[in-house]
């Protein structure tokens, strides 16, 4: 294996370190359980799940692996702060969107080389990327591990 292939080897089992993390955390939780809120007054647990579902879902185009599936969980989950609004998707549908998204994410990690990791995102120019390599593919799996672990941190105050 060549150093390249193990940092994206290392990315990728920590990033699915904490994606199961995270099946064990809110896969547990029944509808009731789900509502609380990390500390009073401060985000339910749903809104925080329901906000790694959309930011995972964002990573498909940007990484080149395909158009978003759940675009709709924007408005309920990352453009507005939780008890905003009441017509948010439910428990069920945060868990089908949760699964549907990281396994299409699993399906594209799975094909990509390590090439395919450091090219370009879809949200920075060529332009830009010339100036910037460090821009790529790779860096937002990296952030977006730290974002998911992030999160996760929140998320287990609501469970004391």
């Amino acid at each position: 294996m060549r150093n390249e292939d193990s940092y994206v080897a290392l990315g990728l089992k920590t990033w699915n370190a904490q994606i199961d993390r995270a099946d064990k955390l809110f896969g547990r939780l029944s509808s009731e359980e789900i509502l609380r809120e990390i500390a009073p007054g401060r985000n339910r647990l749903l809104y925080l799940w329901g906000h790694l579902t959309a930011v995972h879902d964002a990573m498909l185009p940007l990484l080149s692996l395909g158009e978003r599936l759940h675009p709709e969980f924007d408005v309920a989950f990352v453009l507005n702060p939780d008890k905003s609004r009441a017509d948010i998707p439910s428990h069920e549908q945060v868990l089908q969107a949760w699964n549907v998204v990281n396994v299409e994410l699993s399906r594209g990690f799975e094909k990509m080389s390590w090439s395919d990791w450091i090219q370009r995102h879809s949200a920075v120019s060529e332009e830009d990327f010339a100036k910037d390599a460090s821009r790529n593919r790779f860096a937002i799996l990296l952030s977006r591990t730290n974002h998911l672990s992030y999160h996760l941190g929140q998320a287990v105050l609501g469970l004391k």
